[in-house]
């Protein structure tokens, strides 16, 4: 075996590891997992500095799909081509669906006072950690009086508009305010990192595939018949398609999922909600509550054949459309006028990450006094005694056990 490919095998076995265990201890949603990766690529080993870092975040906000994991893709592919990207969300993602498919097997056994406990205290963990973040991104992405207005302007719309493009018209009033107001910011240099970083190997005619692909799937999918291949690709294009629509992640998805499972009749309602809650639980990318629906639905395909479908369905359509943005991207972020434009992007992000917090992460995780309490305590741990989050997520867990038991 040659040199060169050893290189790139130990390469892609590296990202791989590192995913693998963001993927099993990164809790809080998509705002702590950007935290999360910063800290370990930017911050730690330096595969890319922090302009280019938060340009990429605010690419995947503009585009459709989970942006934490089009963010951890984009990464493994920077350091490891193709395939490294491939290993990034591979690594990222499976201890996640691996979790929603053992609570789907257990779920109908769980309950009481202990697995309430568990779940009320495994969601005061995302306060903490979704706060952290917020208060980490302010900070680096609002350090001026014009990007900070420029996030208060963004959570100041969020809370009236009440279309499904919410988030994009915020992050798009972003952009325009940012080549109005953060023009100067344009030239702002970057530190010193690693050779190469921030350069991403993707082709242009590869961009153009990856879109031509992305169009295809979501206006070809759709199948006529009755047999279990058919519904086989009905499930596919609807978990395609709740993917390939929703601006914003995360939480965004869920009526969109709800749409397609529950109105349908493919998955109950409790159940539905039983998975959302376990969602928010578990570590890695929310997206992955569409293994839990597809191994939960009614009629065949389900169980392991249910949850590969949706789970591949609903990346699939943000995996490529970031891969047919990439090659544009990196030319694009280097013209002052783009960098303006991100730089409000950025701010804007900020504002939606806030919304996010309060709801639905505040507003159903605390619900007294003591939550509150808790919550506080563990903010303070991760942010001034830098506690490890899995010393946090032992606290929590033990703290809700014993709130619920003892109410």
């Amino acid at each position: 075996m040659s040199t060169p490919h050893r290189s790139r095998v130990a390469r892609v076995f590296e990202v791989l590891t590192v995913f693998l265990r963001l993927g099993m201890t990164s809790f809080g949603g998509p705002i702590a997992h950007i935290g999360y990766f910063r800290r370990e690529f930017v911050e730690r080993r330096r595969w890319l500095d922090d302009k280019a870092f938060t340009d990429l975040v605010g690419l995947c906000q503009f585009l459709p799909g989970p942006a934490s994991s089009q963010t951890g893709f984009s990464i493994g592919w920077l350091r490891a081509g193709w395939a490294g990207g491939l290993a990034a969300w591979c690594g990222f993602t499976l201890p996640s669906v691996l979790l929603m498919l053992a609570f789907a097997a257990i779920a109908p056994d769980l309950g009481g006072p202990f697995g309430t406990g568990v779940i009320h205290g495994l969601k005061l963990v995302a306060v903490a950690v979704v706060a952290q973040a917020v208060w980490d991104m302010a900070r680096r992405l609002c350090p001026d009086r014009r990007r900070a207005a420029i996030a208060l302007a963004a959570v100041a719309l969020l809370s009236f508009l009440t279309t499904a493009f919410a988030q994009l018209i915020v992050i798009a009033a972003g952009a325009v305010l940012g080549l109005v107001l953060c023009w100067t910011d344009a030239g702002e240099p970057a530190r010193t990192v690693a050779p190469n970083a921030g350069h991403f190997r993707v082709s242009r005619p590869a961009g153009v595939i990856a879109l031509i692909a992305f169009c295809v799937l979501l206006l070809g999918l759709p199948l006529p018949g009755t047999s279990v291949a058919a519904q086989g690709v009905r499930v596919f294009e609807a978990f395609y398609r709740s993917g390939a629509l929703v601006f914003g992640g995360g939480h965004v998805v869920l009526p969109l999922l709800q749409r397609e499972t529950v109105a349908t009749g493919w998955v109950a309602p409790n159940v539905f909600l039983a998975g959302y809650g376990a969602a928010q639980a578990v570590p890695g990318p929310l997206f992955t509550f569409a293994a839990f629906l597809g191994w939960t639905m009614a009629a065949p395909p389900n169980h392991w054949s249910g949850a590969l479908l949706a789970t591949v369905g609903i990346f699939l359509p943000g995996l490529l459309l970031v891969v047919a943005a990439l090659p544009w991207w990196q030319a694009l972020r280097a013209r002052p006028a783009m960098a303006s434009a991100l730089a409000g992007v950025n701010a804007a992000v900020v504002g939606l990450l806030a919304t996010a917090f309060y709801s639905p992460v505040w507003t159903s995780a605390v619900q007294s006094q003591i939550d509150f309490a808790i919550a506080c305590l563990s903010f303070f741990l991760l942010t001034r005694w830098r506690a490890p989050a899995l010393v946090i997520v032992v606290f929590c867990v033990a703290a809700g056990i014993a709130e619920t038991v003892l109410r």
